[in-house]
Protein backbone atom coordinates (compact mmCIF):
# COMPACT_ATOMS: atom_id res chain seq x y z
CA UNK A 1 0.00 0.00 0.00
CA UNK A 2 1.07 3.54 -0.79
CA UNK A 3 2.01 6.42 1.73
CA UNK A 4 -1.15 8.12 0.67
CA UNK A 5 -3.21 5.09 1.02
CA UNK A 6 -1.71 4.39 4.26
CA UNK A 7 -2.54 7.79 5.69
CA UNK A 8 -6.22 7.11 4.79
CA UNK A 9 -6.44 3.60 6.50
CA UNK A 10 -4.81 5.46 9.78
CA UNK A 11 -7.34 8.26 9.12
CA UNK A 12 -10.57 6.22 8.87
CA UNK A 13 -9.44 3.41 11.05
CA UNK A 14 -8.41 -0.18 10.39
CA UNK A 15 -12.21 -1.21 10.62
CA UNK A 16 -15.78 -0.01 10.55
CA UNK A 17 -18.86 -2.21 10.99
CA UNK A 18 -22.48 -0.89 11.75
CA UNK A 19 -25.13 -2.96 12.53
CA UNK A 20 -23.56 -6.29 11.81
CA UNK A 21 -25.91 -9.36 12.40
CA UNK A 22 -25.25 -13.00 11.81
CA UNK A 23 -28.02 -15.15 11.81
CA UNK A 24 -27.82 -19.13 11.35
CA UNK A 25 -31.62 -20.28 11.19
CA UNK A 26 -33.42 -19.38 14.52
CA UNK A 27 -29.81 -18.63 15.73
CA UNK A 28 -28.70 -15.31 15.89
CA UNK A 29 -25.12 -15.66 16.56
CA UNK A 30 -24.49 -11.67 16.31
CA UNK A 31 -26.22 -9.08 17.14
CA UNK A 32 -26.45 -5.64 15.62
CA UNK A 33 -22.79 -4.61 16.62
CA UNK A 34 -21.01 -1.23 15.96
CA UNK A 35 -17.09 -1.49 15.70
CA UNK A 36 -14.66 0.77 15.36
CA UNK A 37 -10.72 -0.66 15.72
CA UNK A 38 -8.09 2.36 15.64
CA UNK A 39 -5.40 1.43 13.39
CA UNK A 40 -1.77 0.53 14.78
CA UNK A 41 -3.66 -0.86 17.92
CA UNK A 42 -3.96 -4.15 19.76
CA UNK A 43 -7.68 -4.62 20.12
CA UNK A 44 -8.83 -7.46 22.31
CA UNK A 45 -11.91 -9.10 21.44
CA UNK A 46 -13.28 -10.43 25.34
CA UNK A 47 -16.03 -13.18 25.83
CA UNK A 48 -17.09 -16.54 26.68
CA UNK A 49 -17.30 -19.51 24.49
CA UNK A 50 -20.31 -19.00 22.07
CA UNK A 51 -20.37 -15.29 22.68
CA UNK A 52 -20.08 -14.16 18.33
CA UNK A 53 -16.36 -13.68 19.01
CA UNK A 54 -15.70 -15.85 15.69
CA UNK A 55 -18.33 -15.15 13.80
CA UNK A 56 -17.51 -11.47 14.15
CA UNK A 57 -13.81 -12.07 13.10
CA UNK A 58 -14.81 -14.42 10.22
CA UNK A 59 -17.04 -11.85 8.90
CA UNK A 60 -14.57 -8.55 9.04
CA UNK A 61 -12.31 -11.45 7.11
CA UNK A 62 -15.02 -11.50 4.43
CA UNK A 63 -15.19 -15.44 5.08
CA UNK A 64 -18.26 -15.37 5.96
CA UNK A 65 -21.25 -13.03 4.38
CA UNK A 66 -23.09 -10.78 7.22
CA UNK A 67 -27.16 -10.98 7.18
CA UNK A 68 -27.38 -7.82 7.95
CA UNK A 69 -24.91 -4.42 8.23
CA UNK A 70 -21.96 -2.67 6.73
CA UNK A 71 -18.27 -3.74 6.95
CA UNK A 72 -15.32 -1.17 5.92
CA UNK A 73 -12.27 -2.68 6.77
CA UNK A 74 -8.71 -1.00 5.93
CA UNK A 75 -10.99 0.96 3.55
CA UNK A 76 -12.50 -1.48 1.57
CA UNK A 77 -16.21 -2.85 1.57
CA UNK A 78 -16.57 -6.20 2.74
CA UNK A 79 -17.40 -8.84 1.39
CA UNK A 80 -17.70 -6.70 -1.63
CA UNK A 81 -14.12 -6.25 -2.15
CA UNK A 82 -12.66 -9.20 0.35
CA UNK A 83 -10.70 -10.48 -2.71
CA UNK A 84 -8.41 -7.29 -2.46
CA UNK A 85 -8.26 -7.66 1.55
CA UNK A 86 -6.84 -11.28 1.60
CA UNK A 87 -3.40 -10.22 0.89
CA UNK A 88 -3.09 -7.38 2.97
CA UNK A 89 -4.64 -9.30 6.34
CA UNK A 90 -2.98 -12.28 8.30
CA UNK A 91 -5.52 -15.04 9.77
CA UNK A 92 -4.56 -17.20 12.49
CA UNK A 93 -7.14 -19.57 14.21
CA UNK A 94 -7.30 -21.25 17.46
CA UNK A 95 -6.99 -24.86 16.37
CA UNK A 96 -3.18 -25.30 14.56
CA UNK A 97 -4.12 -25.51 11.02
CA UNK A 98 -0.90 -26.04 9.32
CA UNK A 99 1.34 -28.88 7.97
CA UNK A 100 2.24 -31.74 11.03
CA UNK A 101 4.21 -33.53 8.14
CA UNK A 102 6.11 -30.55 7.09
CA UNK A 103 9.26 -28.96 8.22
CA UNK A 104 9.29 -25.08 10.01
CA UNK A 105 11.69 -24.35 6.94
CA UNK A 106 8.88 -25.95 4.54
CA UNK A 107 5.34 -24.63 6.02
CA UNK A 108 7.50 -21.14 5.61
CA UNK A 109 8.09 -21.79 2.15
CA UNK A 110 4.42 -23.37 1.02
CA UNK A 111 2.97 -20.12 3.06
CA UNK A 112 4.98 -17.83 1.07
CA UNK A 113 4.01 -19.56 -1.74
CA UNK A 114 0.52 -19.21 -1.57
CA UNK A 115 0.59 -15.65 -0.47
CA UNK A 116 2.47 -14.98 -3.46
CA UNK A 117 5.74 -13.53 -2.13
CA UNK A 118 8.58 -14.00 -5.06
CA UNK A 119 10.74 -16.95 -5.37
CA UNK A 120 13.85 -14.43 -5.55
CA UNK A 121 12.05 -12.74 -1.75
CA UNK A 122 11.23 -15.76 -0.32
CA UNK A 123 14.42 -16.80 1.41
CA UNK A 124 15.37 -13.64 2.83
CA UNK A 125 11.84 -13.00 4.59
CA UNK A 126 11.82 -16.59 5.23
CA UNK A 127 15.27 -16.66 7.21
CA UNK A 128 13.70 -13.13 8.71
CA UNK A 129 11.03 -14.77 10.33
CA UNK A 130 12.93 -18.16 11.57
CA UNK A 131 15.22 -15.94 13.30
CA UNK A 132 13.10 -13.05 14.50
CA UNK A 133 10.84 -16.50 16.13
CA UNK A 134 14.20 -18.18 16.99
CA UNK A 135 13.32 -21.24 15.46
CA UNK A 136 17.26 -21.10 14.22
CA UNK A 137 17.43 -25.11 15.36
CA UNK A 138 14.41 -25.92 14.69
CA UNK A 139 14.25 -25.28 11.14
CA UNK A 140 14.00 -28.80 10.37
CA UNK A 141 11.78 -29.80 12.43
CA UNK A 142 8.54 -31.37 11.35
CA UNK A 143 5.60 -28.82 12.85
CA UNK A 144 3.83 -32.01 14.18
CA UNK A 145 6.82 -32.63 16.70
CA UNK A 146 6.96 -29.06 18.33
CA UNK A 147 5.28 -28.74 21.70
CA UNK A 148 2.21 -25.84 21.90
CA UNK A 149 4.05 -22.85 22.25
CA UNK A 150 6.06 -23.48 19.04
CA UNK A 151 3.51 -24.44 17.33
CA UNK A 152 1.86 -21.04 18.15
CA UNK A 153 4.83 -19.19 17.07
CA UNK A 154 5.26 -21.05 13.73
CA UNK A 155 1.49 -19.84 13.44
CA UNK A 156 2.49 -16.98 13.72
CA UNK A 157 5.15 -16.20 11.36
CA UNK A 158 3.05 -17.91 8.62
CA UNK A 159 0.46 -15.13 9.68
CA UNK A 160 2.84 -12.45 8.92
CA UNK A 161 4.99 -13.66 6.07
CA UNK A 162 3.51 -11.23 3.64
CA UNK A 163 3.71 -8.63 5.92
CA UNK A 164 -0.04 -7.94 6.73
CA UNK A 165 -1.40 -4.57 7.74
CA UNK A 166 -4.13 -6.33 9.78
CA UNK A 167 -3.87 -9.68 11.60
CA UNK A 168 -6.74 -10.90 13.07
CA UNK A 169 -6.16 -14.04 16.29
CA UNK A 170 -9.16 -15.87 17.08
CA UNK A 171 -8.10 -17.32 20.81
CA UNK A 172 -4.87 -17.80 19.66
CA UNK A 173 -3.12 -18.59 23.05
CA UNK A 174 -5.50 -20.76 24.51
CA UNK A 175 -3.57 -24.06 24.52
CA UNK A 176 -0.19 -22.71 25.26
CA UNK A 177 1.83 -22.68 29.12
CA UNK A 178 2.05 -18.72 30.66
CA UNK A 179 5.52 -18.43 29.51
CA UNK A 180 4.58 -19.04 25.70
CA UNK A 181 2.17 -16.72 26.36
CA UNK A 182 4.04 -13.82 27.46
CA UNK A 183 6.47 -14.36 24.60
CA UNK A 184 3.75 -14.37 22.38
CA UNK A 185 1.99 -11.03 23.44
CA UNK A 186 5.94 -9.52 23.24
CA UNK A 187 5.72 -10.79 19.48
CA UNK A 188 2.41 -9.17 19.14
CA UNK A 189 3.24 -5.53 20.21
CA UNK A 190 6.73 -5.45 18.37
CA UNK A 191 4.26 -5.92 15.08
CA UNK A 192 1.92 -3.23 16.39
CA UNK A 193 5.13 -1.33 17.16
CA UNK A 194 5.79 -1.48 13.36
CA UNK A 195 2.32 -0.18 12.60
CA UNK A 196 0.47 -3.64 12.16
CA UNK A 197 -2.85 -3.32 13.47
CA UNK A 198 -4.38 -6.62 15.58
CA UNK A 199 -7.47 -7.97 16.72
CA UNK A 200 -7.36 -10.50 18.84
CA UNK A 201 -9.96 -12.90 20.65
CA UNK A 202 -9.36 -14.00 23.90
CA UNK A 203 -11.47 -15.38 27.16
CA UNK A 204 -8.23 -14.58 29.45
CA UNK A 205 -8.72 -11.45 31.60
CA UNK A 206 -4.70 -11.00 31.70
CA UNK A 207 -4.40 -10.55 27.83
CA UNK A 208 -7.27 -8.56 27.59
CA UNK A 209 -5.85 -6.07 29.89
CA UNK A 210 -2.57 -5.89 28.03
CA UNK A 211 -5.10 -4.56 24.79
CA UNK A 212 -4.86 -1.05 23.79
CA UNK A 213 -8.66 -1.18 23.37
CA UNK A 214 -11.73 -3.78 24.17
CA UNK A 215 -14.83 -5.11 23.33
CA UNK A 216 -16.80 -7.25 25.49
CA UNK A 217 -19.20 -9.92 23.45
CA UNK A 218 -22.18 -11.37 24.74
CA UNK A 219 -24.85 -13.89 23.12
CA UNK A 220 -23.88 -11.97 19.98
CA UNK A 221 -24.20 -8.23 21.47
CA UNK A 222 -21.83 -5.39 22.13
CA UNK A 223 -22.10 -4.79 25.76
CA UNK A 224 -18.90 -2.87 26.62
CA UNK A 225 -16.52 -1.02 24.50
CA UNK A 226 -13.16 1.41 25.92
CA UNK A 227 -9.94 1.38 26.75
CA UNK A 228 -9.21 -0.91 30.24
CA UNK A 229 -8.97 2.12 32.06
CA UNK A 230 -12.27 3.49 30.90
CA UNK A 231 -14.09 0.33 31.20
CA UNK A 232 -12.55 -0.95 35.34
CA UNK A 233 -12.72 3.34 35.52
CA UNK A 234 -17.08 2.99 35.12
CA UNK A 235 -17.07 0.50 38.03
CA UNK A 236 -15.29 2.68 40.13
CA UNK A 237 -17.07 2.60 44.02
CA UNK A 238 -18.60 -1.06 43.10
CA UNK A 239 -15.70 -3.54 44.33
CA UNK A 240 -15.00 -4.45 47.99
CA UNK A 241 -12.46 -6.64 49.11
CA UNK A 242 -13.68 -9.06 52.29
CA UNK A 243 -11.05 -11.14 54.34
CA UNK A 244 -12.24 -13.64 56.96
CA UNK A 245 -11.43 -16.92 58.33
CA UNK A 246 -14.95 -18.45 57.56
CA UNK A 247 -15.47 -17.88 53.55
CA UNK A 248 -17.86 -20.23 52.60
CA UNK A 249 -20.23 -19.17 55.39
CA UNK A 250 -19.68 -15.29 54.65
CA UNK A 251 -20.03 -15.80 50.90
CA UNK A 252 -23.75 -17.65 51.48
CA UNK A 253 -24.55 -14.40 53.31
CA UNK A 254 -22.88 -11.92 51.14
CA UNK A 255 -25.02 -13.70 48.05
CA UNK A 256 -28.46 -13.14 50.35
CA UNK A 257 -27.55 -8.98 50.43
CA UNK A 258 -29.68 -7.07 48.10
CA UNK A 259 -27.15 -4.61 46.21
CA UNK A 260 -24.55 -7.84 45.71
CA UNK A 261 -24.31 -8.75 41.91
CA UNK A 262 -21.48 -11.54 42.50
CA UNK A 263 -19.45 -12.81 45.50
CA UNK A 264 -16.09 -14.55 44.07
CA UNK A 265 -13.25 -16.51 46.56
CA UNK A 266 -10.14 -16.51 46.21
CA UNK A 267 -8.08 -18.13 49.35
CA UNK A 268 -9.75 -16.77 52.39
CA UNK A 269 -10.37 -13.42 50.76
CA UNK A 270 -13.49 -13.02 48.97
CA UNK A 271 -14.00 -10.05 46.12
CA UNK A 272 -17.62 -8.90 46.10
CA UNK A 273 -18.90 -6.99 43.21
CA UNK A 274 -22.22 -4.61 43.79
CA UNK A 275 -24.93 -3.73 41.28
CA UNK A 276 -24.76 0.35 41.93
CA UNK A 277 -21.77 2.58 42.29
CA UNK A 278 -22.44 4.29 46.15
CA UNK A 279 -19.61 6.22 48.32
CA UNK A 280 -17.08 3.30 49.24
CA UNK A 281 -17.24 4.52 52.99
CA UNK A 282 -20.71 3.87 53.20
CA UNK A 283 -20.70 0.41 51.43
CA UNK A 284 -18.32 -0.97 53.94
CA UNK A 285 -19.87 -0.05 56.26
CA UNK A 286 -23.30 -1.36 55.43
CA UNK A 287 -21.41 -4.63 54.56
CA UNK A 288 -19.92 -4.82 57.59
CA UNK A 289 -22.62 -3.99 59.39
CA UNK A 290 -24.79 -6.94 57.47
CA UNK A 291 -21.86 -9.16 58.41
CA UNK A 292 -21.88 -8.39 62.56
CA UNK A 293 -25.18 -8.77 62.32
CA UNK A 294 -25.16 -12.49 60.79
CA UNK A 295 -22.10 -12.89 63.46
CA UNK A 296 -19.33 -12.96 61.45
CA UNK A 297 -15.87 -11.48 61.98
CA UNK A 298 -14.41 -10.07 58.69
CA UNK A 299 -12.28 -6.77 57.27
CA UNK A 300 -14.15 -5.49 54.45
CA UNK A 301 -12.05 -3.03 52.49
CA UNK A 302 -12.60 -0.59 49.22
CA UNK A 303 -10.19 -2.19 46.08
CA UNK A 304 -10.18 -0.54 42.79
CA UNK A 305 -12.15 -2.44 39.76
CA UNK A 306 -10.88 -4.95 37.55
CA UNK A 307 -11.51 -6.47 34.25
CA UNK A 308 -13.24 -9.22 35.74
CA UNK A 309 -15.59 -6.97 37.34
CA UNK A 310 -16.21 -5.50 33.82
CA UNK A 311 -17.10 -8.51 32.51
CA UNK A 312 -19.41 -9.61 35.26
CA UNK A 313 -21.06 -6.25 35.12
CA UNK A 314 -21.52 -6.39 31.31
CA UNK A 315 -22.32 -10.04 30.87
CA UNK A 316 -24.76 -10.77 34.11
CA UNK A 317 -25.95 -7.15 34.59
CA UNK A 318 -28.75 -6.66 31.96
CA UNK A 319 -28.88 -3.80 29.86
CA UNK A 320 -29.18 -1.49 32.27
CA UNK A 321 -25.99 -2.22 33.67
CA UNK A 322 -24.15 -2.25 29.92
CA UNK A 323 -21.03 -0.43 30.36
CA UNK A 324 -19.65 1.25 27.41
CA UNK A 325 -17.02 4.15 27.68
CA UNK A 326 -16.69 6.79 25.23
Amino acid sequence: MNAAAAEVASTRGAIRARGLRKVFGKLVAVDHVDLDVPSGQVYGFLGPNGSGKTTTIRMLCGLLTPSAGEVEVLGLRIPQQAEALRSRIGYMTQKFSLFDDLSVLENLEFIAAIQGIPRGQTGARVDELIARYGFGDRRNQLAGTMSGGWKQRLALACAVIHEPELLFLDEPTSAVDPESRREFWENLFELADAGATILVSTHLMDEAERCHRLAVLDRGRLVADGTPAELTGALAGRTLVIETDEPRRVRGTLQSLSGVLSVVQVGNTLRVLMQEAADAGRTEQRIDHALGQAGHRAQVSAVPPNLEDVFVVATRGGADERTRAA
